[in-house]
């Protein structure tokens, strides 16, 4: 399939970014993924052929990510089936793309734990936790394919280096990684309607909470 056969949403997140020039956009203008793709090409694990199931999967991934973090308007989100996409992660209640982008992406995944709460936090804050912990990025990936569409199975990873603080707990300066399943029921032209997430939220918050406490909440280390 080429280029030209391809739709935009399963192709480079950049590339749908350069198409979107009329998107309603969170900030005001379009997201910047320069650093990003930089370490992506630096760190990643599995560098899958252009074309590929693989690759297809990755992109429309990414691209939803994209688009649920920087879109303000569902409707003119490319990767999903507006009207009828649905979200969930390990079996908890359904989240509809309005509420995505009310509570942002972290919110939903993260829910509430001994240390997240969801309540507690909006779209901005939570970004921002999560911005303050990995400020040289939050990377993901996609390891395999293990089932193809309609529902699409498939495994990923996220990573980054554990280099600020978190919530009040020193950072330890190890790379941190999240390995989990999704599965995406998609259209015949790959829009997604339902993506469910699998992986274990405490194992990930316990080894940003594994650390001592910033004591007295240092200015120096509220600066990281």
């Amino acid at each position: 399939m080429g280029t030209s056969d391809t739709p935009l949403w399963v192709q480079d997140r950049d590339t749908v970014i350069a198409k979107e020039s009329h998107a309603e956009w969170r900030y005001g203008e379009p997201p910047d993924y320069s650093r990003n793709n930089a370490a992506l090409k630096e760190q990643s694990q599995y560098n899958h052929i252009e074309g590929s199931l693989e690759a297809i999967v990755q992109n429309l991934v990414r691209t939803f990510e994209m688009e649920a973090s920087f879109k303000t308007n569902p409707q003119q989100w490319l990767s999903i089936v507006a009207d009828k996409f649905r979200m969930r992660t390990n079996n908890q209640p359904e989240y509809t793309a309005n509420d995505v982008v009310a509570a942002g992406t972290y919110n939903l995944f993260l829910g509430e734990s001994e240390h997240y709460s969801a309540k507690s936090e909006d779209f901005e804050s939570s970004g921002k936790i999560f911005h303050d912990t990995f400020p040289n990025g939050f990377l993901w990936e996609l390891i395999e394919v293990l089932a193809g569409p309609p529902n699409v199975t498939f495994k990923w990873r996220h990573w980054g280096t554990f280099s600020g603080s978190y919530k009040g707990h020193e950072p330890t300066g190890e790379v941190v990684e999240i390995v989990g399943i999704s599965v995406a029921r998609v259209t015949d032209d790959l829009k997604i309607e339902l993506l469910e997430h699998y992986f274990d939220t405490n194992s990930f918050l316990g080894k940003l909470t594994s650390g001592g406490t910033i004591a007295n909440g240092c200015p120096f280390h509220q600066q990281a």
